[in-house]
């Protein structure tokens, strides 16, 4: 059986990604999102989700954008002299190989996070991390006990089975430079999630088999998605999307994907794409059900 997560990350950036995820999930095919606990619209995604009691949310741990959760008295190690994160990805894992930055202020942030959410109603059905900084052995190490103190079941394991470059370089020739920076980033993400995915196995913690969207991201249009549908395998799979409208709040956030999010929308409610999953028999679902048929499992 081949069952599919479509996750949209950054629930909490803006009301209008929020809405976008919402209504993606209502008329398409997304079936979780990754709940920013420091986001400018928190509330906004709160409210939105307890409309939609099938849609999964999971925390979206976030240590480099933004205003932490807890106050820079508490966690000054993490953050500038304005109060934010004042660490890009990648200096953020030097920091933490070469002990630049307190193992113990990362963990007071990621359990505030945790605990906002779930002091909101909202009960968690995994972990991810915005730039994917969980991947850190240090830090998946952290969030794997994390996810067991707050019975949380899964964490999402960023190991990109197929991650379709060269049509995108043939697609996007314009685009060579992002594709083949994200496609390092990709090869690099693989390698030291898969190291651990047998502790996820052996800490009781859920994970999809397959993960996509990570080479593809800025690129998920209509096309790449049914490409990606036509190579699932069978097992459970992770599909990482943005969606969302452009409006002013959203450009004022430092992201890079702003008009890209409204062509993932447009994929991800599309009639077509939604058939093809269909056809195919692709089961979509989100963390939950994942859980909770692989604890059927064990108990059988």
């Amino acid at each position: 059986m081949k069952r599919l997560i479509v996750n949209a990350d950054d629930f909490g950036l803006t009301a209008n990604v929020n809405q976008a995820i919402l209504d993606g999930h209502c008329r398409g095919v997304i079936t979780s999102t990754s709940l920013l606990a420091n986001g400018e619209a928190f509330e906004s995604a709160v409210a939105l989700a307890r409309q939609a009691p099938r849609l999964g949310v999971g925390v979206h741990l976030n240590l480099t954008e933004g205003k932490p959760v807890a106050t820079g008295l508490d966690i000054p190690s993490l953050v500038n002299g304005q109060g934010r994160f004042k660490r890009t990805p990648a200096s953020l894992w030097r920091a933490v190989v070469l002990r630049r930055v307190s193992a113990a202020h990362i963990e007071k942030e990621l359990r505030g996070q945790i605990e906002k959410v779930l002091a909101a109603g909202i009960v968690p059905t995994h972990l991810d991390s915005h730039k994917h900084v969980h991947a850190l052995p240090a830090l998946g190490k952290m969030a794997i006990r994390l996810a067991q103190q707050y019975g949380i079941p899964a964490i999402r394991c960023v190991a990109e089975r197929k991650h379709g470059a060269g049509r995108l370089l043939r697609r996007y020739p314009g685009a060579t430079r992002t594709v083949l920076r994200q496609l390092f980033n990709s090869c690099a993400l693989t390698i030291v999630s898969r190291r651990w995915r047998g502790e996820l196995q052996r800490a009781g913690l859920v994970c999809a088999s397959d993960f996509y969207g990570l080479t593809a991201t800025g690129f998920l249009d209509e096309e790449t998605m049914r490409e990606i549908l036509s190579r699932l395998r069978d097992g459970a799979s992770e599909l990482m999307c943005h969606p969302g409208w452009v409006d002013d709040d959203l450009r004022r956030t430092p992201t890079r994907l702003v008009g890209q999010r409204e062509i993932e929308f447009q994929a991800l409610t599309s009639p077509a794409i939604k058939l093809q999953a269909r056809d195919l028999g692709i089961e979509l679902v989100n963390y939950r059900d994942i859980a909770r048929a692989n604890a059927t499992r064990v108990l059988a």
